[in-house]
């Protein structure tokens, strides 16, 4: 049974871990599948937005048990070699050029937590439990820290990975570690909210907004200011702002819209 199911919906693409009786523990085969597919969809234009969710009783565990028994007798090489497999799947999930939304419930764990922070926008349940746990276990949270702490900041960040506790769906909201808390029964819902949200911006508009955020914090503040008028110049030169200001002007949806 493949680890990754990929549902497509027109302009949306659902991708869901799958496996359920593990919690969607983040084992290899998973991670490589989620990785090659995030790659995939990465390159398609007919996708524009893009839900990552869990199959089963939770969203994603963190690592796998298995996976977790062998690092403490494999050689350093082939840690590192997994641990840079895992660098990889956030990078590639961070700067995909298209919105994702995280659709999340259950535990959400270690690395669970990590791909919530490498989305875009995170809508929960209110019976989600969050937790950076690895300091419980010994290890830390490395290669998730960059999202982590660029979605929390450090204070917040700092609380979460030292302690290592659980958190359920209200204090994540309150650590801005999602965007919106919802009942179970409303999760689906509300992830259908923002999707129409989504769909109501322009595609390649949202590339470079994406582009720009993940620039902020590697420039610093004259090279990231410099930078802005041609970015905004090369994009009001092209066919999607004159398509979005004429369809303003003419009092009708533009083109991307009515095709969602």
């Amino acid at each position: 049974m493949p680890t990754i199911e990929l549902d497509r919906d027109g302009a949306i693409a659902r991708l869901w871990l799958n496996r359920p009786e593990q919690h969607n523990a983040l084992a290899a085969e998973l991670v490589a599948e989620l990785t090659s597919t995030l790659h995939e969809l990465a390159l398609d234009a007919t996708v524009r937005v893009v839900v990552l969710g869990g199959r089963g009783p939770s969203f994603c565990a963190g690592a796998d048990i298995a996976l977790m028994k062998a690092s403490a007798h494999a050689s350093f090489d082939q840690n590192l070699a997994e641990a840079e497999r895992l660098a990889t799947l956030f990078s590639t999930l961070a700067d995909l050029p298209k919105p994702v939304i995280a659709r999340l419930h259950g535990n959400v764990l270690g690395g669970g937590v990590g791909l919530t922070c490498a989305c875009d926008i995170a809508v929960s349940a209110d019976d989600a439990r969050f937790g950076l746990t690895e300091v419980r276990l010994g290890i830390l949270p490395a290669i998730i820290s960059p999202y982590v702490i660029r979605r929390l900041g450090d204070r917040a960040a700092r609380e979460l990975m030292l302690t290592g506790e659980r958190i359920e769906g209200a204090a994540a909201l309150r650590y801005r570690l999602v965007h919106h808390v919802v009942s179970a029964a409303d999760l689906d819902a509300k992830v259908e909210e923002r999707i129409a949200a989504l769909m109501a911006g322009a595609p390649h508009a949202q590339a470079r907004v994406k582009s720009l955020l993940r620039l902020w914090p590697e420039a610093s503040w004259e090279e990231y200011r410099s930078g802005l008028p041609r970015v905004l110049a090369e994009v009001r030169a092209g066919e999607e702002a004159k398509e979005g200001l004429g369809a303003f002007f003419e009092k009708r949806k533009p083109k991307w819209v009515e095709k969602a």
